[in-house]
This record gives C-alpha cells, structure tokens and sequence, in this order.
C-alpha cells in the first residue's frame, strides 16, 4: 500500500508575543529557510482568528513521502533552524502530521 503525501502542520506562539516587528521577522525567516529544503512543497504561513485557542500562527506544509519527510528532518538547514530559531523563540507548539483518510 502506497502512503498518500504527508501534511505537516504545527500551530504556534512566540515568546515576543504577535503581530510585531520581532514576530514579523521570525516568520519571514522561517519561510525563507524552510519552503526551500529540498522536498517541502505548499509551504504556508496562517494566523489564528479562532477564539477556542490561544495558538497564534501556524505553518502548513506537504511532503511527497515519508522519504521526503525524514530527508526535511534530517537536512542541516532544518536541523539548524529548529536549534537557534524554533527552541529560542517558540514558545509553545502543537505538531500535527497527516495523511488522506482513504
């Protein structure tokens, strides 16, 4: 059985808060740095607007496979963004992994 692409979403707050120059800033560097790894397709950036969470950004991206996937996790760009950018200015996060019910 052929796994369908992976959707990777994970739902976030930053420790300078939302909507700032310093969050801003934060957002634009991870699209920079992540939608161009080899294998990330659909790279977008959301905002929260519900009020049933307190998350307040978002990223969604798709992954051919789990080859693709592990090649992202594993890939010095990403292993590097998650050490100086992710553990210092996230400060709490929700990581979801998907793939189409059949």
């Amino acid at each position: 059985m052929m796994m369908s692409a992976i959707k990777h979403m994970v739902v976030f707050s930053l420790h300078s808060g939302k909507g700032d120059a310093e969050s801003e800033r934060f957002l634009q560097i991870s699209q920079e740095e992540l939608a161009a790894i080899p294998g990330v397709e659909q790279f977008q950036i959301f905002h929260q607007v519900s009020p049933k969470t307190d998350y307040d950004y978002g990223f969604s991206m798709v992954f051919a496979d789990e080859q693709a996937y592990a090649s992202y996790n594993d890939h010095p760009v990403h292993v590097r963004y998650v050490q100086e950018r992710w553990k210092t200015g996230v400060s709490r996060f929700q990581e979801i992994d998907l793939v189409l019910h059949q």
